[in-house]
């Protein structure tokens, strides 16, 4: 019977974590042992989970904000030492399951030996759409925030396929991808025994994107599977999409992994883009440029 340990990092969103592990009572673990770790990831006050979990759930505390990079990784050392899971299934602490999306992933990695890990079709909770407004309240719930993923190594962008699109069967196929998401996928563990964990430079966001392109490195594949299914509330524990937080991890890290994982005239590009914004950007991208050129990673103060 495989193992897998689900890590769900926490931070200032007691009502989302509780109802993400509410969602998760209905999940379908037959055939398989399942535990879950919340990472409660310095907030204020700590968390705490109600008795009923008590078994189900184990709680970490960290006294200071590790990033969703950090926080991540202290579930999979604890997690690998405690309960020695042959799987990660890393999940956001804003995001509602399908009772079958753990079972549609783990049976897609059985039957693709060369997937290194395996995310599913998600779309926004309803009411939290980009463009909420455009739906109707028949399509909010199918609208895709994520159905895989790509790298633009010329407009130095990653992709979400399907954002923003009402799923009408559009993206029903299994595929691969270039880069995954981390608010989903289930890993094989030794797929990080080989690549490593997430780079804590990162600290909060593209963490996921340097993670993906060192699997693909290695010469696994990141599977997308259309049939499992979850719905994110977007942002929920970074002060929403667009803040100066987001801003400011988008921009530093973006610089940083193009700086790094490119090719001599990605990494050209990614220098003229710095430049660029800092002339031309906002003060808080400005502030994440400077920190990118003085090799300031990990957590900031940006406000």
């Amino acid at each position: 019977m495989d193992k897998i340990a689900i890590i769900i990092v926490h931070y200032n969103t007691n009502e989302d974590t509780l109802e993400t592990l509410e969602s998760l009572e209905s999940v379908d673990t037959s055939g398989l042992k399942v535990k879950t770790y919340v990472v409660d990831n310095g907030s204020v006050p700590s968390l705490v989970l109600p008795s009923k979990w008590a078994k189900k759930v184990r709680l970490l505390r960290s006294d200071s904000n590790l990033g969703f990079a950090g926080g991540n990784n202290l579930g999979f050392e604890t997690a690998s030492r405690e309960f020695d899971p042959e799987y990660f299934l890393l999940l956001n602490s804003d995001t509602l399951v399908q009772p079958d999306f753990l079972q549609k992933l783990y049976q897609a990695l059985q039957h693709h030996p060369d997937w290194g890990l395996a995310t599913p079709k998600m779309y926004f909770a309803p009411g939290c759409e980009f463009h909420r407004h455009d739906y109707g309240k028949k399509q909010q719930g199918h609208v895709i925030w994520f159905a895989g993923g790509s790298i633009d190594w010329d407009n130095l962008l990653t992709i979400h396929q399907g954002v923003d699109e009402v799923d009408r069967g559009q993206f029903s196929q299994e595929a691969t991808m270039t880069f995954a998401t981390g608010c989903c996928f289930l890993i094989r563990r030794e797929i990080l025994a080989n690549v490593g964990v997430f780079d804590e430079r990162y600290f909060l966001y593209y963490e996921d994107v340097d993670l993906s392109w060192r699997v693909r490195h290695h010469n696994f594949l990141l599977g997308f599977v259309p049939q499992a299914i979850i719905w994110h509330k977007n942002g929920g524990s970074s002060q929403g999409s667009g803040s100066d937080l987001q801003t400011f991890y988008q921009t530093r890290n973006r610089l940083l992994f193009f700086s790094e994982r490119g090719d001599i005239l990605v990494k050209l590009r990614t220098w003229r883009l710095s430049w660029r914004l800092w002339r031309h950007g906002s003060a808080v991208e400005k502030k994440a440029v400077k920190c990118f050129w003085s090799r300031q990673f990990g957590k900031q103060a940006i406000i």
